[in-house]
């Protein structure tokens, strides 16, 4: 019977090892093992989701609906899933499904119109403690993340589109103190 380890004991073993071979490192295994499993969550969505970009012919959809996701995260936050494994599978999934979405210009509009509404009343989300971001440039935030997704009724790309009005959903819940 193969045993798949966690991530989270996964990461705490890289950390581990890195702290036996180098002992002095300034950050702590909880610090590291942190670190590391941000990484390798990170890299296996980007990895699975790429791959299976390859097989359903969208590639270049795919990176779009990556980036497009990922930036507006960073910037007005959003829920984050209680494991690796479910972020990674529900990430790569989420993604995948949004390479195949194709609106028209008027659809482009009404859902970054929605998007922009969502940020609005409820960015930034589920940021606190998870940023160096002073609350003061909280304000600045949701005005940055309008700007991102204004900048796409210029642009007009679908997938853009679709992916920042699924990462705006995300929001809905986690207002941040201000």
């Amino acid at each position: 019977m193969i045993i798949i380890k966690n991530l989270d004991t996964i990461a705490l073993d890289i950390a581990t090892h890195i702290k036996t071979v180098v002992p002095d490192h300034p950050a702590s295994i909880a610090v590291l093992k942190h670190g590391i499993a941000v990484v390798i969550n990170t890299v296996s969505i980007i990895v699975l989701t790429i791959g299976l970009s390859f097989i359903t012919g969208k590639v270049e959809e795919t990176i779009l609906a990556m980036i497009s996701f990922s930036i507006l995260r960073q910037v007005v936050g959003g829920i984050h899933l209680r494991s690796n494994i479910v972020c990674i599978v529900v990430s790569t999934a989420l993604l995948t499904a949004l390479s195949f979405v194709n609106l028209n210009y008027n659809w482009i509009v009404i859902t970054s119109v929605l998007s922009i509404i969502l940020v609005l009343v409820y960015a930034p989300s589920r940021i606190d403690g998870k940023t160096r971001i002073p609350k003061r440039h909280y304000p600045l935030l949701k005005i940055f993340g309008v700007f991102i997704i204004t900048l796409n009724l210029w642009l007009a790309i679908s997938v853009v589109a679709a992916s920042f009005f699924v990462q705006s959903l995300t929001l809905i819940g986690g207002r941040c103190e201000k």
